[in-house]
């Protein structure tokens, strides 16, 4: 009988632990917020220089300084590339944005580049 109660404690325990990590990740999730950045579409390797291949990418201006943000998406592949491979246009993408080292980076929503 000791046994059960020492098992069910720790179904109980680990029950908890488990509903904790999911409101965790949950409230992860939510702080993923998307943004829209508006400024000049480009090739990061034709059109700004920053890189070795072909991908996508906006340059902004934010407080004086321009920043260019590499989409996390087909790269070349992407339907809009072939528009923004050889010149920069300018559009704005809707996406969520992160940084890794002190690279910037968005993930665009889809439908989330657009062309002005």
């Amino acid at each position: 009988m000791n046994v059960m109660k020492s098992l069910l404690g720790l179904a109980v325990a680990l029950a908890v632990v488990f509903l904790v990590q999911a409101a965790d990740e949950k409230s992860d999730k939510k702080a993923d917020k998307e943004v829209t950045l508006k400024g000049e579409l480009g090739c990061p390797k034709c059109v700004f220089g920053i890189a070795k291949k072909c991908a996508n990418a906006i340059k902004v201006k934010q407080d004086d300084k321009e920043m260019i943000y590499t989409f996390i998406d087909a790269e070349a592949k992407a339907p809009y590339h072939s528009k923004i491979c050889s010149e920069g246009k300018p559009g704005s993408v809707t996406g969520v944005v992160s940084k890794k080292d002190s690279k910037l980076f968005i993930k665009p929503a889809k439908d989330g580049v657009k062309f002005d």
